[in-house]
């Protein structure tokens, strides 16, 4: 009985270590989240991306988009504490998925989003848009290594390498 109870608990009481965690509400896109600052976690994303040798080519500054424009739009209501979307590059998984099929060339480039919600205080998530996969094998094939390539970077970022 005692060794049933400990297999039972000792996950819950681990669970509160864990750094990360992986949601599956939308099929389309995957999310992590860490109970971490924002400007920690966006640190740590850059640091994931260049650790691959690639360069940010652009910064998207959508937090601040977002409050710049929501007056002219009759919508001012913050709706993030922050949030960046960074678009970079890789020459070899950018020519595999292209090679598999020129039509992939819409994948590029790559972009992956961090961000903390209003009213999440001390929850940060990452997140990208996973690429469908269809009836060419061989171009699924390397839409799932893409897939594999961004789920590494946003999975360091948020400490579940």
């Amino acid at each position: 009985m005692p060794h049933k109870l400990v297999r039972y608990f000792l996950p819950l009481l681990l669970l509160p270590l864990w750094s990360g965690q992986a949601f599956a509400a939308d099929p389309d896109v995957v999310r992590y989240a860490k109970a971490a600052p924002y400007e920690d976690v966006r640190e740590d994303l850059e640091f994931a991306i260049q650790n691959r040798a690639l360069l940010v080519a652009l910064t998207s500054h959508i937090h601040a988009m977002l409050q710049r424009t929501g007056k002219d739009l009759g919508d001012d209501t913050p709706l993030f504490e922050n949030a960046q979307a960074y678009s970079f590059c890789s020459a070899k998984v950018s020519r595999a998925i292209m090679a598999a099929d020129p039509h992939n060339i819409a994948f590029c480039p790559f972009t992956i989003v961090v961000y903390s919600p209003r009213g999440e205080v001390g929850t940060t998530y990452v997140t990208y848009r996973r690429p469908p996969v269809g009836s060419n094998p061989r171009a699924d094939a390397a839409l799932r290594e893409l897939e594999a390539f961004l789920d590494g970077i946003a999975r360091e970022a948020v400490g579940l390498r």
